[in-house]
């Protein structure tokens, strides 16, 4: 007898008549509704560089399924690029979209009774709101990440988007770039469809995605516009109708080991910072508990292999040319934990099948590029919740760093400072009331750190808010508990001390306790900044960056 699809909920019995007249309506025939109905999710939009290729993609997936025996149903999920977002207001609505798109998922697959998605994504929170989606809902889910964009190319040097724009306005703001040159570098950093070059976050995320087992081996690295990808794109198509089958749900795969594998990978990957949000966020909705502990304990085991941009000097393409991250699993072996992947087979077992074909993009672990992994946790008396830095991007005469502060109650401030040459070396930057509560939002601060970097400046960074995957030196985000929220960041004052010690873990303001005392017997809770629309429901609900910025 064959086995009962969820589907059937809106398709059987003389009750479900309405249901099936809208869905002949749709063009479904008859024979194809016994078929299991599978709902892809595709975030295409003409905005977002690492999605406007996936209309091939979703061919692809399409005719995969129909090739498993399933009949698909495409989805359009929105989504912002952090990229044009950056430095205006609009980065407060990034962080808070991928609740939104989890949401979207989840109803839609709910109400229309899918008995299998397909996720189809790329870049920085739309990625981690599908997999929340897919582990609240656990039915057969598999995702596809659209791959990275390919370098670009000026004067016969490879390009990247943060070194080659963003860093390039602090050059040309210093005077060592003229306007033309800026300009030229614009037109040629980003040259087509894909996700940012470097081990930025959309990258990040979709190397996490693969490690966590929830996409074919090769996904995450097969490069955007190239036929590897479209051939992954089928097979995941296909082997989401085989999963429905098999009833692999993504509680068998987004396990405790899972996730400590995915967060080696990162770790030697030296991914974005905010894996340290989204990871915990996709557990929380997995019920495996994952903190900024674990993500420590792990950065502290395992060596640093790849040494991708921002903080090396190689390519997402060099990585997948190297072998991906199967290639990473196989030098990672000692530390890895069975787990099952929606291909059908463990993670030790690929790891075991896979080879490295550039020894010097992914090194060996006893010949790392830095003998920790990529995020350090800092905590202190301004952190007491903990704080994170990617410790792989920060040169070795800044891993640890003195100096007074410079507060700024928001980015904008900070920036105009940078621009106009009022910063200088040894000083420490304080942006406060960007976190999850008081941003809205928890803004990525990429303008201001690649000014600073692109200006020369030898300063530091500290912040409620967060960094992109593509900041490099020593910036300090996540500080928990935010200023808005009564943290400590909240009593600094311009001159105090902050010393950032990386190697001790360690973040403080060295002034006396009891004047900090006093400081906080004069605070007061500021008014918030947004009160109506989707951003004050956001600021009513979220959690503090230290629990992945969760809704509750």
């Amino acid at each position: 007898m064959k086995k009962p699809l969820t589907s059937d909920r809106v398709k059987r019995g003389p009750e479900r008549a309405p249901s099936r007249a809208l869905l002949y309506a749709t063009g479904v025939t008859k024979k194809s509704m016994d078929r299991p109905h599978i709902g892809v999710f595709t975030s295409f939009t003409d905005i977002i560089p690492g999605h406007i290729g996936m209309r091939e993609l979703e061919r692809s997936i399409e005719k995969g399924v129909h090739s498993g025996g399933g009949l698909s149903f495409l989805i359009g999920v929105p989504g912002v690029c952090d990229g044009i977002v950056m430095g205006h207001e609009g980065m407060r609505y990034s962080l808070p979209t991928r609740e939104w798109i989890s949401d979207l998922v989840e109803a839609v697959s709910r109400g229309h009774a899918f008995d299998g998605i397909v996720l189809l994504t790329n870049c920085d929170k739309i990625t981690p709101g599908m997999l929340m989606a897919a582990a609240r809902l656990n039915i057969p889910a598999i995702v596809v990440t659209a791959g990275p964009m390919h370098s670009g190319m000026y004067k016969g040097v490879r390009r990247s988007l943060v070194r080659d724009t963003f860093e390039a306005v602090g050059s040309f703001q210093a005077g060592k770039i003229d306007e033309r040159e800026l300009e030229c570098m614009a037109l040629e950093a980003c040259p087509g469809p894909g996700a940012c070059q470097g081990m930025y976050t959309a990258n990040t995320m979709a190397c996490v995605t693969e490690a966590l087992g929830m996409s074919l081996p090769g996904c995450a690295t097969a490069l955007a516009g190239f036929a590897e990808k479209r051939r992954i794109a089928f097979e995941s198509g296909e082997r989401i109708v085989a999963m429905v089958e098999e009833n692999l749900l993504p509680g068998g795969v987004l396990t405790r080991e899972a996730f400590e594998n995915a967060i080696s990978v990162d770790m030697a990957l030296g991914g974005s910072t905010n894996t340290a949000l989204h990871v915990p966020a996709i557990a929380h909705e997995a019920d495996v508990k994952v903190d900024l502990d674990l993500f420590d304990r792990i950065s502290s085991r395992t060596p640093h292999l790849a040494n991708i941009r921002p903080g090396g000097e190689h390519f997402m393409e060099d990585l997948h040319y190297a072998g991906g991250v199967p290639a990473v699993l196989n030098r990672l072996q000692p530390l890895l934990r069975a787990s099952m992947t929606v291909s059908g087979r463990d993670l030790l077992a690929i790891a075991s099948a896979s080879e490295v074909k550039d020894p010097e993009v992914i090194r060996s672990m006893d010949q790392p590029y830095h003998k920790q992994g990529g995020i350090a946790v800092l905590r202190g008396n301004l952190a007491p919740d903990g704080s994170v830095v990617k410790q792989t991007a920060v040169a070795e005469d800044m891993q640890v760093f003195q100096g007074p502060a410079r507060v700024f109650e928001q980015e904008e401030d900070a920036m105009r400072a940078v621009m106009d040459r009022k910063i200088k070396d040894g000083d420490v930057l304080v942006i406060r009331n960007e976190g999850p509560r008081g941003g809205p939002g928890m803004r990525e601060m990429l303008s201001v750190t690649s000014a600073i970097h692109g200006m020369g400046l030898r300063v530091a960074l500290i912040t409620d808010g967060r960094f992109s995957g593509g900041t490099r030196g020593p910036c300090v985000g996540h500080i928990s508990p935010e200023a808005a929220s009564g943290g400590p960041m909240a009593l600094i004052e311009n001159g105090d001390p902050i010393r950032i010690d990386i190697p001790d873990r360690s973040l403080n303001v060295e002034v006396p306790e009891e004047e900090l005392a006093a400081r906080r017997s004069r605070w007061s809770e500021p008014e918030p900044r947004v009160t109506r629309g989707i951003l004050g429901r956001y600021a009513r609900l979220v959690k503090s960056a230290s629990t992945g910025a969760i809704l509750e």
